[in-house]
């Protein structure tokens, strides 16, 4: 009974989430108060159903003497096409055309982060644990950074949309996922006049324990909100886009799995399996204002300024005294009087202040801009005494750079974008975009982050002298679209010098994890398939399959499978006389065998070591998606493989990843 129990959401977790969100309501009716409120109707009216000079025949009116009826009890006039959104992006190269909602049912089931990625990101089996590319990934900011990055997508990927709305929109995202993990998701966006839009995003994560399972006790404890607004002048020529952005993302570290005596593979999946540790917690705090405004002065000629003020924290708590298994996970507490090894508080904070000032335009197809950008940043690390170090750990920075895009017609582009830091570092990136072919081109050579340079905490303590990363990335795709079946071959060169990571280390005594800085250099080489084939007018086989070689890893640094594939199966149709839309189908999931990198919650790092290798594993989901008037609906089954063979899958080492469980979630979407 209980097996069959673990299958649906659980009530309690609704009622948790509607609780924690019940402040967003107030909003909502706050904002209701300001649209009642505004004096002068918006450009596109209620449209009429008969004309005045037409004559009707209905029981209301028998007569047929020319009444006006607004057909608002039997015809919605607001809906996607007249709530439209665009991006700062957008706007600031002058592609400010505002687009209608996105309403795509497909994928529309893959709900976690992992997935929305393709699954290239490990993970630590959980929803909103820490997160780690498998292929990687080239940072964009050449100049200070904190070092921390496990919790970066659940921030990065949220930036707000600006929106133009005709009435009131509201969107609600919720998702009931088994054993305790939820998610939602509540969009508003209202004009409060032509000119003015307003909205706010607010987006909770909430997910039990799934070792030693107790409905309610948490794992994960996100919450991310956001309020943005934007703002045009009568004439047009001045825009502003404004936001307050603000995360604070828990988690309640379990350290793996701990096995004691049965020390096989399936351990891993025994429902009485224990963690190294039951109280730890990381955090990371971050919160942002940014500001985005533009003044044109011709017709192909505007300037802008940007002012963007940021706060990181991050942090690892825990108390000696409430962990059972507190020595046989800690190999190395540090022995420095000044330090508190039983009350565990480690952390880093990390500031900047960055105002940028440019000028940007059109000339025929020419798009173009030029910019100056001062930085100002610091760092706090409550143990390290700043006097010893060969570095400043706060400072000013100076940028000068620039960005170019050829449009040849509505779908082929180039452009390139090049940074400039006046220390030596730099950025220099290329895309290509035509009908046939997608390439792009990184080049950068940036500063080591705060944190592999210098650190002290209760388990790590270290102070390095790096040399500056340089990274190039080259990737190309063609693209062949026959109708019913697509194709695209390519490929992705990667090659790192001075690249920093972290290690295992294995010496008694010692501490677990140290940052290192690779003696030579890591050249990664990537084929990669992408196809569509449509058959049997509704059946769609869309498979991807990678090959990794590392064509050079000096120290053994890079960690990356050999085959990983992706490949769904689905049927993709209306029924019931168009009266919903479907998507049913498989999706599937392998990669080889590897030694993946392990992952160290007092520092938040994903690191290479060499004694656990994870299996490869078939990981199969079966997915339901449906889109009604007003809405989508999804039902997933995940991994069902582990329902026959009672054993699952490991993403990062002494980690287990989501057993076999069914998830259900649903939007619902209201434009007044």
């Amino acid at each position: 009974m209980q097996k069959i129990l673990r299958l649906f959401p659980n009530s309690d977790l609704f009622l948790s989430v509607f609780l924690k969100n019940c402040f967003v309501i107030l909003l909502l009716s706050l904002v209701s108060i300001v649209a009642h409120a505004q004096d002068k109707p918006l450009k596109e009216p209620r449209q009429l159903v008969k004309d005045s000079t037409k004559r009707t025949s209905t029981s209301a009116n028998p007569t047929g003497r020319g009444s006006q009826i607004v057909d608002d009890s039997t015809k919605s006039v607001y809906g996607p096409k007249t709530t439209l959104w665009t991006t700062e992006q957008d706007v600031f190269i002058n592609k400010s055309n505002y687009r209608p909602l996105d309403t795509l049912l497909t994928n529309y089931h893959r709900w976690t982060y992992v997935q929305k990625f393709t699954n290239r990101y490990q993970d630590l089996g959980n929803v909103g644990t820490a997160l780690n590319p498998i292929f990687p990934i080239l940072s964009t900011t050449i100049g200070a950074s904190p070092g921390y990055s496990a919790y970066s997508l659940y921030y990065d990927t949220q930036e707000p949309k600006y929106f133009d709305t005709k009435s009131p929109f509201t969107k609600i995202f919720l998702v009931w996922g088994g054993d305790g993990r939820a998610m939602t998701h509540i969009e508003f966006s209202r004009n409060i006049n032509p000119r003015w839009n307003f909205g706010f995003n607010y987006r909770p994560i909430l997910a039990d324990k799934q070792l030693q399972r107790t409905k309610g006790v948490r794992q994960t404890v996100s919450h991310y909100y956001d309020f943005h607004t934007s703002y045009k002048s009568k004439n047009d020529r001045y825009l502003l886009f404004g936001s307050y952005r603000r995360i604070r993302h828990r988690i309640f570290e379990n350290g793996g799995i701990y096995l004691s005596r049965d020390t096989t593979y399936d351990a891993y999946f025994d429902q009485n399996a224990q963690p190294y540790l039951v109280v730890a917690q990381s955090e990371e705090l971050k919160n942002s204002v940014h500001v985005f405004q533009q003044y044109q002065l011709a017709s192909p000629f505007q300037l802008y300024h940007k002012l963007d003020i940021s706060r990181q924290r991050n942090y690892f708590s825990d108390t000696k005294g409430s962990e059972i298994n507190y020595d046989k996970y800690f190999s190395y507490t540090n022995t420095d009087y000044d330090i508190d090894t039983v009350n565990v508080k480690d952390g880093m904070e990390f500031k900047t202040t960055v105002n940028e000032f440019g000028f940007k335009g059109n000339a025929a197809f020419l798009f173009y801009g030029f910019y100056y950008k001062m930085r100002m940043y610091s760092t706090y690390n409550s143990y390290v005494d700043e006097t010893t170090l060969s570095f400043r750990n706060d400072g000013i920075e100076n940028y000068v750079g620039g960005q170019i895009a050829f449009r040849f017609d509505s779908l082929s582009e180039l452009s390139g974008k090049a940074e400039y830091l006046l220390d030596g570092n730099y950025l220099l990136q290329a895309n290509l975009k035509t009908p046939w072919l997608d390439a792009t081109g990184i080049s950068s050579l940036s500063k080591p982050s705060f944190l592999p340079l210098a650190y002290r905490g209760s388990h790590n303590s270290w102070v390095n002298n790096f040399s500056d990363p340089f990274y190039n990335q080259l990737s190309a795709f063609l693209k062949g679209d026959f109708g019913s079946f697509y194709i695209s071959p390519g490929a992705t060169y990667t090659n790192l010098t001075n690249y920093i990571y972290y290690r295992s280390n294995d010496a008694v005594g010692e501490q677990a994890v140290t940052p290192v800085q690779s003696s030579g250099n890591q050249q990664v080489f990537t084929p990669e398939l992408r196809m569509s084939l449509r058959f049997f007018r509704h059946l769609y086989l869309r498979p991807q399959v990678l090959y990794t070689k590392l064509l050079s890893n000096t120290d053994n640094a890079m960690r990356i499978p050999e085959w990983f594939m992706n490949a769904q199966l689905s049927f993709e149709n209306t029924l019931f006389k168009n009266a919903i839309q479907v998507q049913i189908g498989v999706d599937a999931h392998w990669r080889s065998d590897y030694t993946a990198p392990a992952y160290d919650p007092t520092i938040q790092q994903f690191y290479v070591q060499d004694k656990t290798v994870i299996a490869a594993y078939p990981l199969v989901d079966v997915f339901f998606n449906g889109k009604f008037k007003g809405g989508k609906f999804f039902v997933k089954y995940h991994n069902l493989n582990q329902l026959f063979t009672k054993s699952g899958y490991t993403p990062t080492p002494t980690y287990r990843g989501v057993g076999n469980i069914l998830d259900f979630g649903f939007d619902l979407i209201l434009f007044d």
